[in-house]
């Protein structure tokens, strides 16, 4: 016999079955998330800020009283909120209030775009963002300083490739950090050069990055109060109640923090602080603890390698496109080697990007060596981004335990123009959502917002259709890797709980646990998958509250 949705109904207590809802979400399809299969018709009730009952409609109808708030699925999915595993959250809110150079489609509306944005600030003040794409222009050319000199003459210019492992800076902004033709490159980066004068470019890769950055000036607490508000408006339009927010300042937790004071947060956040800044995080943990259900301290990030698009990813092969080259570390191994192992002396958990082969065939390698010398425990090491893998690595992440923190849009969008990278057989292991999962992996979606869209229903779609931007692969790209529906909002729900060590409390809907959830105005298990990406959020609600409604 079938088993219904609640088995009648589920509630926490006996006092819970008798306790009056704040609010009831009914006619919806409830999908729990408690594992892969579809969803059934149902209802859901909240009282204080936790689920109190899932069930039928008439059995969820007795928890309403006169203070009860009802809304209306009307058939369209109902599912724990989405959280987003990696995220540049803060960045994401200034970026919204910038330039917009993503879909610049020729250098020409690239410099145009600029040059009307210069018209609106003031002399002097900088312009950063962009997130540019060279990849959509003829021949793809990397832009150059003097493309734009002339158009940004009164304020310092560094515009970052979407990737965020390369950005291009202008005259001013040269001038202003005093990068030079002798300047030298530091170690894990690179400064483009003219190969007949030797003077720089205007871009920077990676670890030279550090150069302009450096003098950018730092956004008042103001600026940046501002700046998380309009993320989490955003965040709450796109159904997203919890965030990872990767690479994460002390900056960045004081004003999450400040919000939180005000009572303006409106979705919760574990930030991921610098790997080699472990013993003040560790410090700090001790002395203060973590934070709390809202916001909290949920480990480090590190970085390995850069990125296929900048041709900085670290691969045991060469670039096919650029012979002999196999990428760069950031960081030398010696070090990575350090930074891990003291961290996990210390108990907190790793986070590291690493997107080419060899970066995260070194990284896995680490990963084992620590937890080996080290008191056994439950780590949950994570690998960001885990794009580019030999096979023989992939059944690792579940050997070892480790999670793959990884994002479904860059496949769709990457699938554009890597084979040019990495040729026709690396790429059978790109992206390899599926085999991961095979093979016992851990997956836990994210969007690296602001290198891709935030919205997690484009990355459901990515996954389970992998058809790419430009409508070559109708059938998905590498197709073999598609997962389906249900596994990929695992990876945006139970997996990301999992990864935040957050999965008693929210990933899944369940009596007692946080009500933390979305509505959509469709069911994604019954609709087309190549219509996936058409779902809109109708409502969500996080701790109770309803933050959003279309």
């Amino acid at each position: 016999m079938r088993r219904r949705l609640s088995l009648g109904l589920l509630c926490l207590t006996l006092a819970a079955c008798t306790q009056k809802a704040d609010v009831i979400i009914t006619h919806g399809m409830v999908w729990t998330g408690l594992s892969t299969g579809a969803p059934q018709r149902g209802s859901v009730a909240i009282a204080d800020g936790k689920i109190l009952a899932i069930g039928d409609d008439s059995d969820v109808g007795r928890y309403a009283g006169p203070k009860t708030q009802r809304i209306q699925a009307d058939g369209g999915l109902v599912l724990p909120g989405f959280t987003d595993g990696h995220t540049h959250f803060i960045d994401g809110g200034f970026q919204l209030a910038s330039v917009n150079l993503r879909d610049a489609a020729t250098p020409q509306e690239f410099v145009r775009r600029l040059k009307e944005y210069a018209k609106t600030l003031k002399p002097g003040d900088w312009i950063i963002g962009g997130d540019w794409d060279h990849t959509l222009w003829v021949g793809q050319p990397l832009p150059r300083h003097e493309w734009i000199d002339s158009v940004t003459p009164a304020n310092p210019v560094f515009v970052s490739r979407l990737d965020g492992h390369e950005a291009l800076a202008n005259a001013a902004a040269m001038r202003a950090a005093t990068v030079t033709k002798d300047t030298p490159t530091p170690t894990g980066g690179e400064i483009l050069r003219d190969p007949r004068t030797a003077e720089p470019t205007g871009i920077f890769k990676d670890r030279a990055l550090d150069l302009i950055e450096g003098v950018i000036p730092d956004p008042s607490p103001a600026q940046r109060d501002s700046a998380l508000a309009r993320a989490l408006a955003h965040a709450a339009s796109l159904g997203v109640t919890a965030t990872s927010h990767m690479s994460a300042s002390w900056d960045d937790l004081a004003t999450y923090r400040r919000l939180e004071r005000a009572g303006r947060l409106t979705m919760r956040a574990a930030l991921y602080l610098p790997l080699d800044s472990w013993r003040a995080v560790a410090e700090t943990v001790s002395r203060s603890g973590r934070g709390d259900d809202w916001v909290k301290i949920g480990g480090l990030k590190g970085y390995m390698d850069g990125s296929a698009g900048s041709r900085t990813a670290y691969f045991f092969e060469p670039y096919s496109d650029s012979a002999g080259y196999r990428g760069l570390l950031q960081h030398p191994e010696a070090d990575m080697r350090s930074w891990i192992g003291s961290a996990d002396s210390a108990g907190l958990q790793v986070a590291v990007h690493a997107i080419g082969d060899r970066a995260n065939a070194i990284l896995l390698s680490i990963y084992d060596s620590v937890a080996g010398a080290h008191a056994p425990r439950d780590r949950r090491f994570r690998v960001e981004h885990a794009q580019h893998l030999r096979p023989q690595d992939i059944p690792l992440f579940a050997k070892l335990g480790v999670i793959a923190s990884v994002q479904p849009y860059h496949a769709i969008d990457d699938g554009r123009w890597v084979e040019q990278r990495i040729g026709p057989v690396r790429i059978k292991t790109t992206y390899p959502f599926r085999t991961l999962l095979d093979t016992g992996g851990k997956l836990a979606f994210g969007s690296d917002w602001t290198v891709a869209p935030l919205d997690p229903i484009l990355g459901v779609y990515a996954a389970v259709t992998r058809r790419t931007l430009d409508g070559k692969h109708p059938d998905g790209w590498v197709p073999e890797q598609k997962i389906t529906v249900g596994e990929a909002l695992r990876g945006y729900t139970a997996g990301n709980a999992y990864a935040t060590f957050d999965e008693a409390k929210r990933g899944t809907l369940a009596p007692g646990g946080d009500a933390d959830l979305v509505v959509l105005d469709r069911n994604l298990f019954t609709m087309p998958t190549d219509s996936l990406d058409q779902a809109r959020v109708r409502y969500t609600i996080v701790a109770g509250k309803l933050v959003y409604r279309r």
